[in-house]
């Protein structure tokens, strides 16, 4: 058995998964984390990778470069040219990141879910009880980036971004132990909320939420870091024009996303629980005009 396979199944044990990554003081443990994954000395950043590569499967064949100055620059690479084909189709959203299908499906009576049996109020999320109407009858699906996987994301078709809402919060782990221990979870974690309006009208929400160790935004759009230390206005307004497929900006580290589609905005046939989605891939799909 390798040292890592034995890390895996160590760490897949839920009470000591749970111990480790929540009950350990999360806040310093992130701004600790932000700041040695900036440091670029060769032996913090060999080191670190090296730890990094104990508990994660991490590919860099996509990579547009394989050698990195810090461990921040690895977590936040770019891919080559091509390397996430956008699906063309002009009725289809794609997913804005590569992910792990987590929760999705309608948004009913104003809740969705978290997880098998665990609801939480939309409001509670976005905090804004106009931009919850938009979604009643809509639906939404969830996106879990793992550590090793690429942690820019992009927009799911052309938009504009019409305002970015940061709320500051806490970084509680978001694996699916901890989403099936803590009641809604992503609504105490620190997040943006990205409102994406549609050349055909359509209001698309994405909001990404930070967690332990990756409490750190960055949008093209706004021109600030968006992180635990940022207490500016928590409404940015914004109007910036993107492409499908276009960056929009990036975590830090890697986390979740949320995506919210109003009513006529549908799931793509397929989506299963569990599931890995790239970005570019068929996510949601327009109602035909």
């Amino acid at each position: 058995m390798t040292v890592r396979t034995a890390l895996s199944r160590l760490t897949q044990q839920e009470d000591l998964n749970f111990l480790l990554t929540n009950r350990l003081p999360r806040r310093w443990l992130t701004l600790f984390m932000g700041w040695l994954s900036r440091i670029e000395h060769p032996l913090v950043r060999e080191a670190s990778l090296a730890l990094w590569r104990l508990f994660a499967d991490l590919d860099l064949s996509d990579a547009k470069k394989t050698r990195f100055r810090s461990l921040h620059e690895c977590f936040t690479r770019e891919l080559k040219p091509g390397a996430r084909p956008v699906d063309a189709d002009p009725s289809v959203l794609v997913s804005p990141c590569d992910g792990i299908v987590g929760a999705f499906g309608p948004v009913r009576r104003g809740m969705v879910l978290q997880a098998k049996g665990a609801p939480y109020a939309l409001k509670d999320l976005l905090q804004d009880e106009d931009l919850v109407r938009e979604y009643v009858d809509g639906n939404f699906v969830t996106l879990r980036l793992r550590s090793c996987m690429y942690h820019r994301f992009h927009a799911p078709y052309d938009c504009r971004i019409e305002e970015v809402t940061y709320v500051s919060g806490d970084t509680w782990n978001v694996n699916p132990i901890a989403l099936k221990r803590i009641e809604a979870l992503f609504c105490k974690n620190e997040r943006a909320i990205i409102r994406c309006r549609l050349p055909g009208g359509e209001l698309v929400t994405l909001v990404p939420v930070a967690a332990i160790l990756v409490a750190s935004i960055r949008l093209h759009c706004a021109d600030v870091l968006l992180h635990l230390r940022y207490r500016g206005p928590n409404s940015i307004p914004c109007d910036a024009a993107l492409t499908k497929g276009e960056e929009m900006g990036w975590f830090q580290h890697g986390s979740t996303i949320i995506a919210f589609a109003p009513p006529g905005v549908t799931l793509v046939p397929g989506l299963s629980s569990g599931s890995t989605l790239r970005m570019g891939q068929p996510l949601l799909k327009l109602a035909e005009r």
